[in-house]
């Protein structure tokens, strides 16, 4: 079975703006070239600190494979790492493994 992973970051002050190009143009491509899934963001309406946003994985072992493939990848580890921390706080991170109810659409 599918399962998601919801993950809920911190934006530092005034750092929303670049975050979401940075987000929207860099990271998600990136990671889609490894096989990521990404399944939806969002950010908060009255909160500029809240980011949220969850990608599908069909199994732990491709998990595995993509995660090692995006985070082990020098683009990613020496470029793309070093500046998303600079608009995100990473001890700020909040990620949860979720699986959908058996009566959810998203399967």
């Amino acid at each position: 079975m599918a399962f998601f992973e919801l993950r809920q970051y911190k934006v530092r002050r005034g750092k929303m703006k670049a975050w979401l190009k940075m987000f929207d143009e860099e990271i998600v491509p990136f990671q889609m070239t490894k096989g990521m899934v990404p399944c939806g963001s969002w950010h908060g309406e009255t909160d500029a600190s809240v980011f949220v946003w969850m990608r599908r994985f069909n199994s732990e072992k491709e998990r595995e494979w993509i995660c090692n493939a995006v985070y082990d990848d020098p683009i990613w580890a020496n470029d793309i790492a070093p500046r998303a921390y600079k608009l995100v706080d990473p001890t700020k991170m909040n990620v949860q493994r979720v699986v959908p109810n058996k009566k959810s659409s998203v399967q």
